[in-house]
């Protein structure tokens, strides 16, 4: 079984048909934010737009290289169709607008979380068990949290998302402990998307000088998230539960076990393997040095996706392909990293 254990869905309209009727008039809407262009650009809710209290959130042209159809899964079948073409069994699904935080007002997040859920959990449903999704649990309020994360499960969903940062709290505060209990009693495990639900940390990094800012804004807070996450007292509190640093390569693992090893208080030991010591599992590029990585990291943390719907990045779907043919890897490492890892990162 060959898993993309880090794939995307885009957003569109059908995904907020699932809000409940009270809350409808918080309804995500395609605007237009220039003149030249008349098609929509961005996903903004009403009155909510800058700061913490909301956000303006880039699409991918509706006209892009690969179908709108099979992206946004209007058209299941279609996405299907073009995992067969990969070699992809199944994928594992994350949301694209999610990226940020979308609100800090509970009434507006959890409404707008759980039609996303209701969406994907349709999606499920059509895809023939071959699309599993995370879940995207309203982070300003836990209890609400908790109940979408044990919906999600009921309705195919193997993992639950969260951002590094959410609003002024990280990952390692003792206000998600409940939600990593609950994640670890139905056996999920936690995954760490490339994003940001800092408003002010988003902004600082979205820089009028250079055209990457999305390495600042979205990359950098995943792999600082992993550090605190492997020097925290994390994987013992939850002594089952995994974890997953998604969309960030892995070329940075050496460094963060380095930094991890020099930083561990007094009569602290870095384990051996202490990525697989710790279930922390990571997605790996096809141009990442896995030579290297995988002396540092071993070989049951890896995985590989292929970031396809994001950014409209098409040629991603042949990540799995380019990887078996550079990898340079032995037939037993590559069926791990395509296979095995996944698998037990998923419990699929």
């Amino acid at each position: 079984m060959v898993i993309d254990a880090h794939a995307y869905v885009v957003e569109n309209e059908e995904t907020w048909e699932h809000m409940e009727p009270g809350a409808r008039r918080h309804r995500p809407q395609l605007v237009n934010l220039s003149d030249a262009d008349p098609r929509p650009q961005a996903w903004v809710i009403p009155n909510l737009i800058g700061g913490s209290d909301g956000f303006v959130w880039p699409i991918s042209p509706r006209d892009a290289v690969s179908s709108p159809e099979a992206r946004e899964m209007r058209d299941v079948d279609a996405r299907i169709k073009l995992m067969d073409q990969a070699g992809i069994d199944v994928q594992i699904l994350h949301s694209t607008m999610f990226m940020r935080q979308v609100t800090a007002r509970p009434e507006i997040d959890v409404p707008v979380c759980r039609a996303w859920n209701r969406w994907m959990a349709e999606v499920w449903s059509r895809g023939k068990g071959r699309l599993r999704w995370t879940c995207v649990p309203p982070l300003t309020n836990i209890p609400d949290a908790l109940d979408e994360v044990r919906y999600a499960r009921e309705h195919g969903a193997v993992g639950v998302m969260l951002r590094p940062t959410e609003g002024e709290r990280v990952l390692v505060d003792p206000y998600f402990y409940p939600l990593y209990e609950e994640a670890q009693r139905l056996n999920m495990p936690i995954v760490i998307q490339i994003s940001n639900g800092n408003a002010w940390y988003y902004d600082l990094y979205d820089s009028p000088y250079q055209s990457a800012n999305t390495f600042g804004q979205f990359h950098m807070p995943a792999v600082v998230c992993c550090h605190q996450l492997t020097t925290s007292a994390l994987p013992n509190l939850f002594p089952t539960l995994r974890w997953a640093i998604a969309g960030a390569g892995a070329q940075w693992l050496p460094w963060i076990i380095y930094e991890a090893q020099r930083r561990l208080t007094k009569g602290q030991k870095w384990p051996e393997q202490g990525f697989a010591a710790f279930r922390t599992y990571v997605t790996c590029g096809t141009q990442n040095d896995l030579p290297d990585i995988l002396k540092h990291a071993g070989e049951d943390v890896l995985i590989i996706g292929t970031n396809y719907g994001q950014g409209d990045s098409s040629g991603d779907m042949d990540a799995i392909d380019v990887f078996r043919k550079t990898s340079g890897q032995e037939p037993r490492v590559i069926n791990k990293i395509l296979s095995d890892n996944p698998r037990a990162l998923y419990g699929i």
